[in-house]
């Protein structure tokens, strides 16, 4: 069979074959109809991808580009105007043609006036003098398709094949672009996305004027599409990438001179457009350049995977000790004979939006973004890999739920401990004020009419007016230290991010234990307003040991019967959370004028809060005792909640 045009794509994908108009009319179905061509002998070598019957006049909407149209005409527009709206609505839509069976609706020939359109535009039509059944047309046009697709497998077969087999070897960009070149017989240059040459084969012609200039040259390369031919530059490009992250090109130089097929012939391919073969190569050899990408990359990811089966393994119990410690000694982490710490990395707050500033300051909320999260574990994941290589530790470590990173640091002795610890402690918060930059902490705003500064009671409510004037990100105006917030360093939450440590154990079956008891640390310390770099179990106290004892039931009956009554009447009033109020005043250790700040209430309006939740309680909120106890209550509904 003579060469097929290919018919463009843009999603990367190997470009199907497709007949054109030309070689359709000289099947003999059509033949039969004594086809003649009365306009658009340009766009006769325009791709057929589907043959389409139409008897409707605004068939162009139900249309995707490369139909063939055929039609008796029957239901076409009468005037003239109506058949040039026909006849340029499917040159809009990008039909390859329309074919018109005479006898029905027209009997010698279709209207002057179609014709003149369809020649204007370009569009191939065609009478069919005899009736010929169109349903034999249709059945033609889609095995020569099928065949023809056949015919292009086959001929692409050793390209395949070539390709699998530097993608089974893990072959270097060098290698690919050079068995490219071999195999097309042309220049092939692999570029980044800034236009640097990454790898480069002449095909026996010269290096010097083959890069000469190239960033220059390549930027005046735009082809359209994904996968596509510029023409004017003579150059076949497709982008390299995977998993929707594009890193280069890989251009082949064709300047539109003969075909460069095997024993090929150009048959009904357009003068100037790249064999199919061709397409097929760049793109084959584009994937073979990104899957070796993401081996080497990933050969990374896979040993975090073998960090995160063995981390799993210690502390579900899921594998023998024993063949823990010989794979983590396989993968370079011994663990016999080792002073063992497990640590626990977690950003406080289980939001993204959250810790960006909450929906109220960016506009986001964690079901806008979705990815947020696991993007943020990731990088979380990332950090302290670099930290602990920084620090000079040995570890296993990997992501162990939605919202820590564990690891299992393996030191020589005890004595090590704190220093090995104060040491990635360091490098972690170094490397995540690097990768994550400070916001600025906005300048003083002044008051002005209409605004309210801090201190300011609003009229009307009582509400005390915290500042209507732009704050830190912990919520501290720029230069202020409120009480009851959290300090702001150079702009920076500086904690953001938990890092808690277990107890050091001698031995690999008591690992779990330290392990275990680090994730504890870092959910308990969640809430802790000091600033830390590293929490261990003396530091959590009370609500560590509610932490540890969350799921016990007479726990959770201690809490509903100390906070049952107002948490029922905060759901039936969710706009007046008077939980928040006795947290505000038990955290400000019962100092009303230093709650009602935190609060952002008014002192008399706050003093009222606490009336009502002292008769919602039945409890003497100036008793001692008694918020002793709604306090440990309080701890312990956020461990439950935590959990």
């Amino acid at each position: 069979m003579g060469g097929w045009s290919s018919y463009g794509v843009t999603d990367g994908s190997v470009s199907p074959v497709f007949p054109t108009v030309r070689e359709v009319l000289a099947l003999d179905p059509v033949r039969h109809g004594a086809p003649r061509l009365v306009a658009g002998d340009a766009g006769l070598d325009r791709p057929v991808r589907w043959v389409h019957v139409a008897e409707v006049p605004d068939i162009a909407t139900l249309l995707g580009g490369g139909e063939l149209v055929l039609t008796t005409g029957i239901g076409l527009p009468t005037d003239d105007a109506g058949l040039r709206a026909f006849i340029g609505d499917l040159a809009d839509v990008g039909v390859s043609g329309l074919v018109v069976e005479l006898g029905r609706r027209y009997l010698n020939g279709v209207p002057r006036v179609m014709a003149a359109a369809a020649e204007r535009r370009g569009l191939p039509l065609v009478e069919l003098r005899r009736t010929t059944p169109f349903v034999r047309i249709t059945e033609a046009v889609h095995a020569l398709i099928v065949d023809a697709r056949l015919t292009e497998l086959r001929a692409t077969e050793e390209i395949h094949q070539r390709f699998t087999e530097l993608s089974v070897e893990g072959a270097g960009p060098d290698e690919v672009v050079r068995q490219a070149a071999e195999l097309a017989g042309c220049p092939v240059v692999l570029e980044n996305m800034s236009r640097q040459v990454l790898a480069y084969d002449p095909a026996g012609e010269s290096a010097e004027l083959l890069l000469d200039g190239w960033e220059q040259h390549s930027r005046r390369i735009r082809p359209a599409g994904r996968t596509a031919y510029d023409a004017d530059r003579g150059w076949l490009v497709t982008t390299v990438g995977a998993r929707g992250q594009d890193w280069g090109r890989l251009l082949l130089r064709w300047p539109g001179g003969g075909d460069l097929t095997a024993g090929g012939t150009l048959g009904g391919r357009p003068a100037g457009t790249p064999p199919t073969r061709l397409t097929i190569l760049v793109e084959r050899a584009a994937s073979t350049l990104a899957l070796g990408r993401l081996i080497r990359r990933d050969a990374e990811g896979l040993e975090r995977q073998i960090h995160r089966t063995l981390l799993t393994a210690l502390l579900d119990h899921s594998r023998p000790v024993d063949e823990v410690a010989l794979r983590a000694r396989a993968l370079g982490v011994p663990l016999e004979r080792r002073h063992l710490v497990g640590v626990m990395v977690r950003h406080r707050l289980d939001d993204p939006a959250a810790e960006a500033g909450g929906p109220g300051e960016s506009g986001r909320s964690a079901e806008a973004a979705p990815e947020a999260g696991p993007a943020r574990l990731r990088e979380l994941a990332e950090a302290v890999g670099q930290a602990l290589r920084e620090a000079k530790l040995t570890a296993l470590t990997s992501a162990v739920d939605d919202h820590a990173v564990g690891a299992l640091l393996a030191l020589p002795d005890a004595t090590a401990e704190e220093r090995a610890l104060t040491a990635f402690a360091t490098a972690l918060r170094r490397i995540r004020l690097d990768i994550a930059p400070a916001r600025p902490v906005p300048g003083r705003a002044e008051a002005g009419p209409g605004r309210l500064v801090p201190g300011q009671v609003e009229a009307g409510s009582g509400r005390l007016v915290p500042g209507r004037v732009e704050t830190g990100p912990a919520g501290v105006a720029p230069g202020r230290a409120e009480v009851g917030f959290r300090p702001v360093v150079a702009g920076i939450l500086p904690d953001a991010v938990i890092v808690a440590a277990g107890s050091g154990v001698g031995s690999l079956r008591e690992a779990r234990r330290s392990l275990i008891e680090a994730r504890q640390i870092a959910d308990a310390a969640r809430r802790d307003r000091r600033d830390l770099p590293i929490f261990r179990l003396p530091h959590v106290g009370l609500a560590g040991l509610l932490h540890l004892l969350r799921d016990e039931p007479r726990v959770q009956t201690f809490v509903e019967r100390e906070l049952g009554a107002l948490l029922a009447h905060d759901a039936q009033h969710p706009r007046e959370q008077l939980l928040g109020t006795l947290r505000a005043y038990l955290e400000q250790g019962r100092n009303k004028s230093a709650a009602a700040g935190v609060a952002h209430l008014s002192r008399p309006a706050f003093y009222e809060r606490l009336a009502r939740i002292a008769r919602i309680l039945d409890v003497d909120l100036d008793s001692v005792e008694a918020c002793l106890s709604l306090h440990v209550a309080l701890l312990a509904l956020d461990a439950i909640r935590t959990h």
